[in-house]
């Protein structure tokens, strides 16, 4: 159960790209006073729980809605998440530059949605909701979710002390290292499909 819980941890914490998050944060948040910044983690670690909750929770109803297999969806889900993972490596994600306005309110859109609920995010979410049966296993990804959100919370707390300690290149790598990580979750849930239509 354990070992589960952490499996889970972090599959969901490298997929809310937290160094790609890291990045954007302190590039929106320069020019904010330390309870504005504290202001902005807030909102978006709640808006973070509420749209993954609604994903994880109902993301079954809507493959009965729309008639799609779970494997159909892993393969879709994999295919966009490994695609995101190669823009992550290549450093191709950027936020629109009217979002990058300093003081504006940016914690709900952009850093909550899309960028940390991203369509990869989205997709392993709705994955995990169709495959969990129980209520234990619900509340053990519920709980996942819920510790990856304050560890992502906690990372951004941090932001500027990891800036110092990390330097600018460093945040530059450690995106393309989590995109690596990113690419191999997306490839699994890919072969996963692919292994579901086949036997």
């Amino acid at each position: 159960m354990l070992e589960e819980f952490f499996t889970l941890y972090l599959k969901l914490f490298f997929m809310m790209v937290p160094f790609f998050v890291l990045s954007v944060f302190l590039s929106l948040s320069k020019n904010l006073t330390k309870p504005e910044k504290k202001s902005v983690i807030f909102k978006l670690s709640i808006a973070v729980v509420i749209s993954s909750l609604i994903f994880l929770l109902f993301g079954k109803y809507i493959f009965n809605l729309f008639g799609i297999t779970l494997d159909a969806f892993k393969i879709g889900a994999g295919t966009v998440l490994f695609l995101s993972a190669l823009d992550m490596i290549r450093g191709g994600r950027e936020v629109p530059a009217e979002k990058l306005e300093s003081g504006s309110d940016f914690a709900i859109v952009p850093l909550a949605i899309p960028i940390t609920v991203g369509p990869g995010m989205i997709g392993i979410l709705m994955v995990i909701g169709a495959e969990v049966n129980t209520i234990m296993g619900t509340l053990l990804v519920v709980l996942s979710l819920l510790a990856a959100v304050i560890s992502l919370a906690g990372v951004l707390l941090l932001s500027n002390k990891l800036q110092d300690f990390i330097g600018k290149q460093g945040l530059a790598v450690l995106p393309k290292i989590t995109g690596l990580f990113v690419s191999a979750i997306g490839a699994q849930i890919i072969f996963s499909g692919i292994k579901g239509f086949l036997f």
